[in-house]
């Protein structure tokens, strides 16, 4: 059983122009233009983890034998850097991959519609 509204057969000129409104504001899927780019930024922020990772080997890893860490004493600095801008790429992916999640169940419920439409309609075979 079809969860979409059925709309009514009452008006073919009211229904035609819903689904030539539908039909326009389908065209273009703007969930899957957010979703790549909160792909995007989950890339570059598996980048960032990995390079986070790596400078804190550095400071803070094993050595090979015979090799001698030189401690300066100072903050690492671009450890922390990293670390930051990673975290706001990893929260702005988390944003935009939920933004595109609520545009995909719009654009579902927007097509349910305009299938229901063209069902009336008889725009399908």
């Amino acid at each position: 059983m079809s969860t979409a509204p059925q709309p009514t057969a009452a008006d073919p000129v009211a229904l035609r122009a819903e689904h030539d409104v539908l039909a326009k504001q389908l065209e273009t899927r703007r969930s899957i233009d957010v979703a790549r780019r909160g792909l995007y930024l989950v890339f570059a922020g598996l980048i960032g983890t990995g390079t986070s990772i790596a400078l804190a080997w550095d400071r803070w890893g094993r050595l090979k034998p015979g090799v001698v860490r030189k401690v300066t004493g100072q903050r690492p600095l671009f450890l922390y850097l990293a670390m930051v801008v990673t975290v706001v790429l990893l929260a702005l992916a988390v944003r935009a991959l939920a933004r595109a999640r609520r545009l995909m169940r719009e654009e579902d419920a927007l097509f349910s519609r305009y299938r229901a439409i063209r069902e009336v309609l008889r725009l399908d075979p």
